[in-house]
């Protein structure tokens, strides 16, 4: 058995659960009432879509802007809960709306993850989890989604289109379908939930397994159980998009062995509507490889900044590049540009190019 399979054996995971929903149940019709606010601002056809950031992250969200901006993409449905104070003012700087709930993520670390599943980025796990169940209280359709994303197209419009009407809620594949993440394979960074009484009860018990996020240092696992569950004792409607499909690419497509995927991409032979760069390390692995895919539209000179030390009127002129800065570092990774004569990331692999 995979040793993260098994539940939450201690009651040290229990309590830490109980004194953040203690804090959250004491505080909600507070801070609703605040956030209706925003939501309203943003919020078209009863749908809007949620990032969740704080300050060590606060340079893929950047990016992500950036990026929206050289394509011409609307960004007005996007509320950010921003973790602290410095995020919520790069956010609002970059032209978004932000949401800095103090009651609830003002202990939350603003440092960036050194990894996968370490306490800063199990913290930001629960941040998210709190974060969707607050909108779904106030009874809108949502998209999720993670920071380390760009858009070549809105993804509102594929969930809005006539054809993919029939489920409650839509997730990204992850790519991994191990024993871990079965049945489902559900990317937890990338979803979409239609407001009904069968989504936010289905939200709520996540909110409840906090324990199990904590245990297991993943809220995908604990989600992914939870849809299985759902989707058999209450008919939640669960569609996961396959990894075989164009349209939403991740990490899974990135790295994966034969590179069929990203140099079809490359060549322009697909179509997708994001790429989420999933299945990577740290923060900085991301950054390496958004450079090297032609992905980082972020001036140097923003990165890791507050918006006081920048001290400009207008941020998103002064960060965002008009063309991406495509730099290579490793030839064994997908690279807009060919990358032969650097090193390889893993030792002995051969040139994706």
């Amino acid at each position: 058995k995979h040793p993260n399979l098994f539940p939450p054996p201690q009651a040290k995971h229990t309590r830490r659960l109980w004194d953040m929903l203690a804090n959250f149940i004491t505080s909600i019709d507070d801070v609703l009432k605040d956030l209706r606010v925003k939501c309203e601002i943003v919020a078209k056809d009863n749908t809007l879509i949620v990032m969740v950031c704080n300050f060590g992250q606060s340079e893929l969200l950047m990016n992500f802007v950036c990026s929206c901006r050289a394509r011409g993409l609307d960004m007005s449905r996007i509320l950010v809960f921003a973790t602290d104070e410095e995020t919520r003012d790069l956010a609002e700087g970059m032209g978004l709306t932000a949401f800095f709930d103090e009651k609830n993520f003002g202990a939350m670390p603003s440092e960036a993850a050194r990894g996968y599943g370490d306490r800063r980025f199990v913290a930001m796990m629960l941040a998210k989890v709190l974060s969707v169940q607050m909108v779904s209280m106030l009874g809108y359709d949502f998209l999720f989604q993670d920071v380390d994303i760009v858009w070549y197209k809105n993804p509102l419009d594929y969930f809005f289109d006539e054809a993919n009407q029939g489920f409650d809620v839509y997730f990204q594949d992850d790519g991994a379908h191990s024993t871990r993440y079965a049945p489902y394979s559900a990317n937890s960074g990338f979803y979409f939930v239609r407001h009904n009484d069968k989504t936010q009860f289905f939200l709520t018990s996540i909110l409840h397994s906090g324990d199990l996020v904590i245990k297991t240092d993943s809220h995908q696992q604990a989600l992914i159980a939870l849809l299985a569950e759902h989707a058999s004792l209450y008919g939640l409607r669960v569609k996961v998009i396959s990894r075989d499909m164009e349209e939403f690419p991740g990490g899974y497509n990135f790295h994966m062995k034969s590179g069929r995927y990203m140099k079809a991409f490359f060549k322009g032979e697909i179509d997708p509507y994001i790429f989420h760069m999933s299945w990577t390390h740290n923060k900085d692995n991301k950054l390496l490889f958004w450079r090297q895919m032609g992905e980082w539209f972020l001036h140097d000179n923003c990165i890791q900044k507050s918006v006081g030390s920048i001290d400009t009127p207008d941020l998103g002129a002064s960060c965002c590049l008009a063309a991406p800065n495509i730099t290579c570092y490793y030839r064994d990774k997908p690279s807009k540009i060919p990358c032969k004569d650097s090193p390889p990331i893993d030792a002995g692999k051969p040139s994706f190019w």
